[in-house]
């Protein structure tokens, strides 16, 4: 049996200490190890790790995060390890969950989970986050990374290999192990959330400015190491501009709050942090800003104008349009934004989910995973079931078509969770149909397809791509199945999220109120509620 180890290194974090110990002995499969590293604390975490008689402790004098984990590293035992912060915490099923899909993956030299952000005292605080790299993860890595590594299980022999950590690096040392483990080794990744991100204010991650420093300091180092070739420099500089990007927006937004709490001076210097490493991005902020601003001190009539140009933007003259890094034939990600972050349609799936979360409950069926009805059902749910087409998903609960009826059990789910799988059914009405008779009287279907979509060649290739959808056609397929009364049809999207979406850029490229603002002529996504009703239907 494959062994693990749960490395915990603390620093100052005796307070969170005992939370993390809890989480690793309190998983569905036992850790065979773990081991806590105190990299030079004041604050006493031997009398905590005292009270877990089967949890080793290992002092040293400080070395930083990369050097405590290292000597966990090379203190354990275990074919597998997973670093555990201080401050944070496992879900019960994380090392499970991790060496199953290490199973299936032996190549691997990690695979990863989500994580759930939560505040200081333990509280949730934001969305469930599953990441998804597909494609070339050496150049994800560049662009991105990700938010913490106890989300990861690793092969102790590949780290090995590349001699751990780099403990000259104080900050965003992970980013740097992934890139170089990614260089001679592939990794794979599963939907299960595995652990709690605790979010406080001595975060490691907390001094921005730092962290932007050492996270160039290592892309120059990478140049200096490799040559690049066009593509690899493409990425670099992607990974460049995110992290300038992302830096400016949390300074423009700190120097917001400073302002409104009359703390100009201080508000000042944030924003020319912001401005030094990223001044265009700054100056159109600014510049939007105050324009905001004068449109509620301006008179009304010159309000109504300038809404008038927002409604219907000022022409730009022919020849004008400055393309940018959107002038090439070929898009930014083949692989809808995966690979660079959360996918646009997955935001508005998930948003539209959330929205009817409520009708998640009793027998629930979803298609290929249930991460939907896990996420979104919870405790309502008292059954899930997993649809496949084809035997050999280990998930599947059920194989049947979908097309044809065969193998689906009629009158049997409360709720049905199909997203984005019409389009791969040719007999589209027959499957809508079929789904219909498999819900019991007043279960509810909860359906998305594609609006505004590339192919999807992976599925293309293996079931079909026929379909893309409107709101009207979404609308009257059901209707005639369910009946109009009982279906609800939303649509998300817009041309800026329908363009980000062709060109597989990723949520965290957009702002919120630009991913939230809906037009109807541009529709990503089409969302359907149909709920089965009481007395038998004919289609």
């Amino acid at each position: 049996m494959a062994a693990v180890a749960v490395i915990i290194p603390t620093f100052n974090q005796a307070r969170f200490l005992g939370d993390a110990i809890n989480s690793a002995l309190a998983q569905t499969r036992l850790p065979d190890e773990i081991i806590v590293v105190d990299d030079g604390s004041t604050d006493d975490p031997a009398t905590v790790v005292a009270q877990f008689p089967n949890v080793r402790l290992i002092r040293q004098e400080n070395r930083g995060l990369s050097g405590a984990r290292n000597t966990g590293l090379r203190n354990a035992a275990a074919s597998y390890v997973l670093f555990l912060d201080a401050d944070d915490r496992l879900m019960p099923r994380a090392v499970e969950a991790g060496l199953a899909c290490i199973a299936s993956r032996p190549d691997c030299a990690f695979v990863y989970g989500g994580f759930r952000p939560i505040s200081e005292n333990g509280r949730i605080i934001g969305p469930d986050y599953v990441d998804s790299i597909d494609g070339n993860a050496h150049l994800a890595f560049l662009r991105r990374g990700f938010s913490t590594p106890s989300m990861v299980l690793f092969r102790r022999d590949c780290l090995l290999e590349i001699n751990g950590f780099d403990e000259t690096l104080r900050r965003v040392e992970d980013r740097d192990l992934y890139l170089r483990l990614t260089q001679k080794y592939p990794i794979a990744g599963h939907k299960e959330i595995v652990t709690e991100y605790r979010m406080h204010g001595q975060n490691t991650s907390s001094n921005r400015v730092e962290q932007l420093k050492a996270l160039f300091q290592i892309f120059k180092q990478y140049e200096a190491r490799n040559a690049p070739d066009p593509l690899t420099l493409s990425a670099l500089r992607e990974g460049r501009a995110l992290k300038r990007k992302e830096f400016a927006s949390d300074m423009i937004r700190k120097a917001a709050s400073q302002w409104r709490a009359r703390r100009p001076r201080t508000a000042m210097r944030s924003l020319a942090q912001s401005a030094r490493w990223a001044p265009y991005f700054t100056g159109r902020a600014l510049s939007a800003a105050v324009a905001r601003r004068a449109s509620k001190v301006l008179p009304r009539p010159a309000v109504r104008w300038i809404d008038s140009f927002r409604s219907e933007p000022y022409p730009i003259p022919i020849g004008s349009i400055s393309f940018g890094d959107l002038r090439r034939l070929s898009p930014i990600s083949r692989g809808f934004g995966c690979g660079r972050g959360r996918p646009v349609d997955r935001y508005y799936i998930e948003s539209f989910l959330a929205q009817n979360a409520s009708d998640i409950r009793g027998r629930a069926l979803e298609v290929a995973d249930n991460n939907y009805t896990v996420r979104f059902g919870g405790e309502r749910v008292t059954r899930s079931e997993v649809l496949h087409l084809v035997s050999g998903n280990p998930a599947a609960t059920i194989v049947g078509d979908l097309a044809t009826g065969e193998g689906i059990p009629r009158s049997a789910f409360d709720c049905i969770i199909l997203t984005q799988t019409l389009l791969m059914i040719y007999e589209v009405k027959q499957a809508v149909i079929h789904l219909r008779d498999a819900l019991r009287p007043g279960g509810v279907a909860l359906v998305t397809v594609p609006g505004i979509s590339q192919i999807s060649r992976y599925d293309m290739d293996r079931w079909g791509d026929y379909w893309r959808f409107t709101d009207v056609s979404a609308r009257r397929l059901f209707s005639d199945v369910f009946g109009p009364e009982n279906v609800t049809v939303v649509t998300y999207g817009n041309v800026l999220t329908s363009s980000a979406f062709l060109q597989g850029m990723a949520v965290q490229e957009l702002r919120k109120e630009e991913l939230d603002h809906y037009d109807e002529d541009y529709q990503v996504i089409i969302a359907i509620r149909a709920v089965k009703s009481m007395e038998p239907q004919e289609a």
